[in-house]
C-alpha cells in the first residue's frame, strides 16, 4: 500500500464505470442518462483528478506554499481586479509568510512583463498574457499584506488591458476552482 494513492485512480475508474453502466441502460432511463453524465463529469473534475493534481503540484513548486493549506480568490473590478491568497488556518504563520514572499514577487514580475510563474503552474499561457505583456507600462500591480496572507491589486485605465486582466483572472478562477464570480464587481 505504501505509494498507492487511491484518490488519483478513483475518479478515472468511477467515470469509466458510470459511462459503462450508462451505456447498458435504455435511452430515456434516468432522464436520458443525465444523472450518469453529471456524475461522470463531477468525478472527472474533482481536485483529485490527475490534471488538477498535477497543476496543484506545479503550483506548490512555483509558489512555495501548500495549495491545500491556502485559499486563492480572484476578483474582477471595473479598473482591473485582484489576486488574493490567504492561509486557511489563522495560526499558520509558515503559509502566511510564504504567501507574503510570493505575492510581492508576482507584482514585480507581472509589472515587468514576466508571466513565467502562471505559465509554469498551468502548463500553458493563460488568456490575456500577450496583451498584459504588451501593455505593461499602462498597468499597475500593487502588493498589499492582509490578514492571513496578501493581495495583488491590478489596475489600469486602458480598456484593452482591462479586458486582458479579466480574461486572465477568469482563467485563474476556473483553473483554481475558486467559485469566485466571473462578473465584474
Amino acid at each position: 500500500m505504501g505509494g498507492f494513492r487511491m484518490p488519483l485512480v478513483a475518479p478515472t475508474i468511477g467515470t469509466l464505470l458510470l459511462t459503462f453502466v450508462g451505456s447498458l441502460l435504455p435511452q430515456g432511463t434516468l432522464a436520458g442518462n443525465r444523472a450518469l453524465q453529471d456524475a461522470a463529469t463531477q468525478a472527472s473534475q474533482t481536485p483529485e483528478n490527475p490534471p488538477q493534481h498535477a497543476m496543484e503540484h506545479r503550483a506548490e513548486d512555483v509558489m512555495g506554499f501548500s495549495q491545500t493549506k491556502t485559499t486563492h480568490h480572484f476578483l474582477l473590478t471595473k479598473d482591473g481586479g485582484w489576486i488574493q491568497v490567504t492561509a486557511k488556518d489563522p495560526n499558520d504563520a509558515s503559509s502566511q509568510g510564504q504567501i507574503r514572499m510570493h505575492l510581492p514577487h508576482i507584482a514585480t514580475a507581472f509589472a515587468s512583463g514576466d508571466f513565467m510563474d502562471p505559465m509554469e503552474v498551468h502548463a500553458q499561457m493563460p488568456p490575456g498574457v500577450p496583451t498584459l505583456k504588451r501593455l505593461r507600462e499602462q498597468i499597475q500591480y500593487k502588493y498589499e499584506a492582509i490578514d492571513r496572507g496578501g493581495r495583488v491589486l491590478i489596475q489600469t485605465e486602458n480598456a484593452e488591458a482591462i479586458r486582458a486582466i479579466h480574461d486572465f483572472l477568469r482563467f485563474q478562477i476556473r483553473e483554481h476552482h475558486t467559485s469566485d464570480s466571473l462578473k465584474v464587481k
